[in-house]
């Protein structure tokens, strides 16, 4: 916020009511002449005052009725679309302009000409142009000469503590940036099919949509406004009938529609266009119809270009999905991050899902114990609050595995420290190549190999031809890899040690 702003008006203060507004109807119905050479000689005056020649244009927009100068209807068109060369996309935010241009901006905000923004040098300066002729100046020291100037145009400047266009954004949480994670995310959408086009809002209530695939990616990033909006949808409707049939009774909607060439367009529509747009919506080769209410319309995700340097310097943003709400928790966390959470889920596939604050993370049932289980309802329940690892953040897939065993000491490392034990336990299984048998004394104690080379000092082909599932079997351990989950056991080892050194599992 500036220390010295400035209202500056062609009505005197004295011809105000109790409420503010002015009384006077000198001027209300003249041209636009006079009294807006006036307005733009005095910002001009000011300008030369701070040394300012250039300004910045932050949060444009292109919409009528910000501004009113007068009785005069307000003037057709949009217009920066003249000031230009590469069309109302160069009207963006942080678009650097002369002062010259900058106060062709004015004017057409003076005009009611389908513009508004604000023109500021940061820290220094700034220009706004509000309801009822009044133009707000801020700069950062007293502008003595230019308030003269200004007062001998025949206008009246008055000093405010802040203009009433101040830019206000000082919402809580982060802005998500169409950074290359960003980028990364909706390759992968469009990879998996579940995102088809790019909606680029340069300006407000000015947009442009871009069709994607992974040929065109690349492509229509390079060539997007500076500083957009940006919001990824899922592809248009083909079944235009259906798109028809959903149009609502009355209200507001925002039709979008693909004509024959691949031209996307939108507009907005209330019931009495609905007949008109219906028709234009008979004729599209895919269409959708867009809610206008920000609790209604379903992006995917959401972000904002940054500069070429990376610093997101755009102040607006745009309303959050709840993918932009999981960007915002996953960028806390870290790999080897301990999480708290709820099992809010156990899918039949053996997949458990944790709420670890307002995001989704999944335990696979490998790493929610060191030990063999079932199920996972052996170890955790629906609702059980869990201390668990992260053990990976994709940002791109949008998933965040967790474990519960990698905060738990491994049972195997006591076990290999047991390596040349001869212990008693039961055959569980038998295979091709071996029998498994249990070599610790409970349901879920580890199980170790014995090959058929071991199971007897004689040539074996089949294990069932020594041993049976069910039956106490004496083994020797031989070996044990914690990393590969491997336990290797010997009968016939065990038979050459003497009967006290046995253990029973």
């Amino acid at each position: 916020m500036l220390p010295f702003v400035y209202r500056i008006t062609e009505y005197d203060p004295a011809d105000r009511d109790e409420h503010g507004s002015h009384v006077s109807t000198a001027g209300a119905a003249g041209d636009h002449g006079p009294a807006e050479s006036a307005c733009l000689q005095a910002v001009a005056a000011f300008a030369e005052h701070a040394g300012i020649d250039r300004l910045a244009i932050r949060e444009p927009q292109i919409t009528p009725g910000l501004a009113d100068f007068g009785a005069e209807p307000a003037v057709e068109g949009h217009g920066p679309a003249g000031l230009f060369p590469s069309g109302p996309a160069g009207f963006h935010d942080g678009a650097q302009v002369s002062l010259a241009l900058g106060l062709e901006l004015v004017r057409a905000m003076l005009r009611d000409n389908g513009a508004w923004c604000r023109l500021e040098v940061e820290g220094r300066f700034t220009v706004h142009v509000g309801w009822d002729r009044y133009v707000y100046i801020g700069s950062s020291g007293p502008c003595e000469e230019a308030l003269a100037r200004t007062r001998a145009l025949g206008l009246f400047p008055e000093r405010l503590d802040a203009s009433p266009y101040d830019a206000d954004y000082d919402e809580p949480g982060g802005q998500r940036p169409a950074d290359d994670v960003f980028w990364a995310r909706l390759r992968w959408c469009v990879a998996m099919r579940q995102a088809a086009l790019l909606e680029e809002t340069y300006a407000g209530n000015a947009t442009r949509w871009h069709r994607l695939n992974d040929d065109t990616l690349d492509e229509v990033r390079a060539r997007l406004t500076p500083r957009a909006r940006l919001a990824v949808w899922p592809d248009l409707a083909t079944g235009v009938a259906a798109v028809l049939a959903g149009l609502p009774q009355e209200g507001l909607i925002e039709p979008v529609r693909e004509d024959a060439d691949g031209r996307i367009t939108r507009t907005t529509a209330d019931e009495t266009r609905f007949t008109g747009i219906a028709a234009k919506i008979t004729g599209a080769r895919a269409a959708a119809a867009l809610s206008v209410y920000t609790d209604r319309r379903r992006p995917l995700f959401t972000a904002v270009l940054p500069d070429s340097d990376g610093v997101l310097r755009a102040r607006w943003r745009t309303e959050p999905t709840p993918s932009d709400r999981h960007w915002a928790v996953l960028r806390t966390l870290h790999r080897g991050q301990v999480v708290t959470g709820t099992v809010t889920e156990i899918a039949g596939f053996g997949v458990t899902f944790v709420d670890i604050g307002g995001f989704t993370a999944m335990i696979n049932i490998p790493e929610l114990s060191w030990r063999h289980i079932n199920s996972p309802t052996d170890i955790v329940t629906v609702g059980q609050e869990i201390t668990a690892e992260i053990l990976d953040v994709d940002m791109v897939a949008e998933r965040v595995p967790l474990s519960l065993k990698a905060l738990q000491p491994d049972p195997m490392l006591d076990l290999a420290r047991q390596v040349g034990q001869i212990v008693t336990g039961p055959v569980t299984k038998l295979v091709p190549f071996g029998a498994f048998v249990r070599i610790e004394d409970s349901e879920d104690g580890f199980e170790g190999l014995v090959h058929n080379t071991e199971l007897a000092d004689e040539h074996v082909e089949r294990p069932e031809d020594v041993v049976q599932v069910g039956e106490a079997l004496t083994v020797k351990i031989l070996e044990v890899d914690p990393t590969r989950r491997r336990i290797a056991l010997s009968h016939r080892h065990a038979l050459a040690v003497a009967p006290e050194r046995h253990r029973h599992a």
